[in-house]
């Protein structure tokens, strides 16, 4: 028996891509991406088995294509603390590129979803891992005040990156005003805004502990 074609399975996965920000893990069928990518129901189960496996490499793929980006910058010539801030930029105009993925498997954690837990579980450090490591040589050099390694990392992700997850569902549903909603883009997602959020994070990280106690 002939093996069916390698390109397949890559054709359903590029369906996915399209239609799981839509529909969420509860929300997407065996039927309909079979019916997206053109391919049959034997076929996805010839490559993937079941839906949970299709989702979780599905997932994998969207995030190893983040995370080696992300893995590549750091590792550019440069201090530390220059380093830092080349991902942590680059870091922001990832999630504003794959906004619409990362805020659903968020969603689906926050549902039950074993699928998208476990993904998050098994990636979630790798990112921060990286950029905790940034922060902790960045501090060795002394560009950074000594900190608990926790409170420089939930600082800057606060401070950087929360924005971007939270702000695109208050838009989705209607919960800014509509003068501050129509600032969103360039004020929070453009590329000047995302750096200066991130010079803005790492010089207060770079003052004393004690310096907002200082009259």
């Amino acid at each position: 028996m002939a093996r069916p074609s390698q390109n397949i399975d890559q054709t359903l996965l590029a369906s996915g891509r399209m239609l799981y920000p839509q529909h969420g893990i509860a929300g997407l069928s065996v039927r309909q991406i079979c019916e997206h990518a053109g391919a049959n129901a034997g076929m996805f189960h010839y490559h993937f088995q079941s839906k949970n496996n299709y989702v979780a490499v599905l997932l994998q793929g969207l995030y190893d294509e983040v995370y080696e980006q992300l893995a590549a910058q750091a590792a550019q010539q440069g201090s530390a603390l220059e380093r830092l801030r080349a991902a942590l930029c680059l870091l922001g105009r990832l999630i504003r590129q794959h906004g619409s993925w990362i805020g659903r498997v968020w969603a689906d954690a926050g549902l039950g979803e074993q699928v998208a837990r476990q993904f998050l579980q098994l990636n979630a450090p790798r990112h921060m891992g990286l950029i905790m490591a940034l922060l902790e040589e960045a501090a060795q050099a002394g560009d950074l005040a000594p900190l608990p390694p926790m409170q420089r990392l939930g600082f800057l992700m606060g401070s950087v990156l929360t924005p971007m997850v939270l702000l695109p569902a208050a838009m989705q549903f209607q919960l800014l005003p509509s003068q501050l909603a129509a600032s969103v883009e360039p004020d929070v997602f453009s590329d000047a805004a995302i750096a200066d959020r991130v010079h803005r994070a790492l010089s207060a990280l770079a003052l004393p502990a004690n310096h907002c106690l200082t009259p």
